[in-house]
């Protein structure tokens, strides 16, 4: 990469890094995305007005994270995952094409909003995708936030005990309370006497 190539990409990181935390958002798009939020109990109002949102606001994340939500706790599982896999492309493009070659450091992955994002994107898929039985794609997320998260600041490693414990022939609940889990971490945790 050139050095111009390279402040695209800081200045897309930042300016993305501002918008996750809900900066730079259309005083328009955040008054449909209130009106929507003002009709849910009326979906079939209230789901154009955050098209239009995301419309107006296509590569900013609050419109999706609003669409995401809408369809997650209507129960419309997959197009959640729709939105989240919209959002994780958004969250990677802005991250830049070498995000990810390395492991980011602690502080980054704690305090960089766009690497957050990203990381709880990865996690919420990985969710989404065990919800809806996709194992092998809840692996892959699963695997990627490991390696990106390797301490597990995010809480992934749960997420990863609940489908080891699925796997091992466990409970048939996908995902249920906390069973003989760490509270934090990617390995098992150890037998006690």
């Amino acid at each position: 990469m050139n050095a111009a190539t390279d402040r695209d990409f800081e200045a897309a990181a930042a300016a993305f890094a501002a918008t996750v935390i809900g900066g730079h958002l259309d005083p328009a798009v955040e008054a449909l995305i209130a009106q929507a939020g003002a009709l849910r109990d009326q979906p079939e109002k209230a789901l154009p007005l955050l098209e239009r949102a995301r419309a107006l606001a296509p590569k900013h994340p609050v419109p999706l994270i609003a669409i995401y939500r809408f369809h997650f706790y209507g129960h419309a599982l997959e197009k959640a995952r729709a939105a989240g896999e919209d959002a994780l492309a958004i969250a990677r493009a802005a991250l830049g094409p070498d995000f990810g070659d390395a492991v980011p450091s602690e502080e980054t992955t704690r305090g960089d909003a766009a690497v957050r994002f990203y990381l709880f994107t990865l996690k919420g898929l990985a969710y989404l995708n065990l919800r809806l039985g996709d194992l092998d794609e809840a692996r892959l997320m699963l695997g990627e936030l490991r390696r990106l998260d390797p301490k597990d600041h995010l809480g992934g490693g749960l997420l990863s005990h609940v489908l080891a414990r699925h796997e091992a022939g466990g409970p048939a609940a996908m995902v249920d309370g906390p069973v003989d889990y760490p509270v934090r971490g990617w390995a098992p945790r150890e037998k006690r006497a």
